[in-house]
């Protein structure tokens, strides 16, 4: 029995492929648990149009998010905190630091895509936003007292 697969089934395959199973396996658990249905024209074609639909919107994200890279790489966020003598900070700066000072500049990053050196100093330094794998920026990050 050819049954197209709803969910990823161990030991049978992964979500949207054609898979030859036995009669009984495929009527008395795949279909009855709705993990698969039967692998009919209709079906099989509309399996391929989700994934080309799919393909398309990750590709669509891609490229907003390579965008969105270009227009940061060699931004600097300036951050402001109390510091003490000589240039020692009060604290750490962190990423929600520079996610806030980035948002000021009208760039919505979650602060757990910046990766940086832990900061206590004034100065500048430099940060890395890792938008999504293979698509990353490199920003200055200015460390200001107040």
């Amino acid at each position: 029995m050819k049954v197209l697969l709803n969910a990823d089934v161990k030991g049978t395959g992964k979500k949207g492929e054609v898979v030859e199973v036995a009669d009984g396996y495929g009527r008395n658990f795949l279909l009855k648990k709705g993990l698969a249905s039967v692998a009919n024209a209709a079906n099989v074609h509309q399996a391929e149009q989700q994934k080309a639909a799919q393909a398309f919107h990750k590709a669509e994200e891609v490229k907003a998010l390579k965008a969105l890279a270009d227009k940061l790489n060699g931004k600097t966020a300036t951050v402001r905190i109390k510091t003490g003598e000589n240039g020692k900070t009060f604290g750490s700066v962190t990423a929600s630091h520079v996610a806030a000072a980035l948002s000021e500049q009208g760039f919505e990053i979650d602060k757990k895509k910046i990766k940086m050196d832990t900061v206590k100093t004034v100065g500048s330094f430099q940060a890395e936003i890792r938008l999504m794998e293979g698509v990353s920026a490199k920003i200055t990050v200015t460390v200001e007292g107040l």
